[in-house]
């Protein structure tokens, strides 16, 4: 739906993504900047459920207690494993802004199998993939994990992976197309 066409609640919605605390900085807004319009488009079609789920994103965005590198390495690896080119274009974008290089954006397709990830990045990956495969951690992975992160950290990695695999199904289910400023973003994902 373009924006014009947004209802007026729409204005509502978009305010729930910024939590009443927030440890992360906003996207920038330069000129030019992607700007996934038709993503919000489609959730403008109803925007009580918008608002409701950008409550709950605005955290993960910008309020876990992830850093922004462990954030989008998370997001990226749903978006990799659900295939979804939509999630995988907008978050290279925030994973650029979040001090990811290009190769290791390259690096998160074959996930914890490459060899150059650190050991935490290593977990964060190889939890993304316990998660989908059997909606838990392993204990080993765990393990790992809690050997860096504290319990707040653990939560926000659980809810961050589920976030984003509820996108990608939505994403897919109803046919969200990438932004063609996302276009050249999708060239990570090929």
């Amino acid at each position: 739906m373009p924006t014009a066409e947004w209802p007026p609640q729409m204005r509502d919605a978009l305010a729930a993504l910024q939590p009443p605390v927030s440890r992360h900085p906003l996207p920038r807004r330069d000129p030019g900047r992607p700007k996934g319009l038709n993503a919000l488009g489609t959730l403008a079609r109803y925007p009580e459920l918008a608002k409701a789920f950008h409550t709950f994103n605005g955290h993960v965005l910008f309020a876990t207690r992830l850093s922004l590198r462990q954030r989008e390495l998370v997001v990226l690896r749903v978006a990799w494993l659900r295939r979804c080119d939509y999630e995988w274009a907008q978050h290279v974008v925030q994973g650029i802004d979040a001090g990811l290089t290009d190769e290791e954006i390259r690096r998160i397709r074959p996930g914890q199998e490459d060899p150059a990830w650190g050991p935490l990045d290593r977990a964060l990956l190889t939890a993304v993939d316990e998660l989908i495969a059997e909606a838990k951690i392993g204990d080993l992975t765990w393990a790992a994990l809690a050997e860096e992160l504290d319990e707040e950290q653990l939560m926000d990695l659980v809810f961050t992976v589920g976030a984003y695999e509820v996108l990608a199904m939505a994403f897919h289910s109803f046919g969200v197309e990438p932004d063609e400023d996302l276009a050249p973003y999708l060239t990570h994902f090929e």
